[in-house]
């Protein structure tokens, strides 16, 4: 998942979280996360002055912005050298469920 300048999205990309007005962020959303971003729809969220959104995957390649699998990847490197300890391993694990959980993908 991205979170990219409103003024980057494109047709096709999906939202991965809602969409909340920042004048109203205990309001409503605006738009439901999974809705496909159409031009009609990013008109009307532009007249509604959206400064970002967080989209599926990393669609702009930002640099820096790591997918899923490479942030497991990082995650299982840095406990590799404590692998035999039980509250490592649970913390990991408690990690490993937050990247997953958050990722949106």
């Amino acid at each position: 998942m991205q979170k990219i300048p409103f003024s980057l999205a494109q047709p096709g990309m999906i939202l991965a979280r809602d969409v909340i007005r920042a004048d109203k962020p205990n309001g409503p959303p605006i738009c439901g996360k999974g809705l496909v971003l159409t031009e009609s729809l990013i008109e009307r969220l532009a007249n509604l002055e959206v400064q970002s959104i967080t989209v599926h995957g990393n669609p702009l390649g930002i640099d820096g912005v790591k997918t899923l699998e490479e942030d497991l990847e990082s995650l299982e490197r840095r406990f590799r050298l404590v692998s035999d300890d039980p509250l490592a391993e649970k913390l990991k694990n408690v990690y490993r469920d937050y990247l997953v959980r958050t990722s949106g993908d």
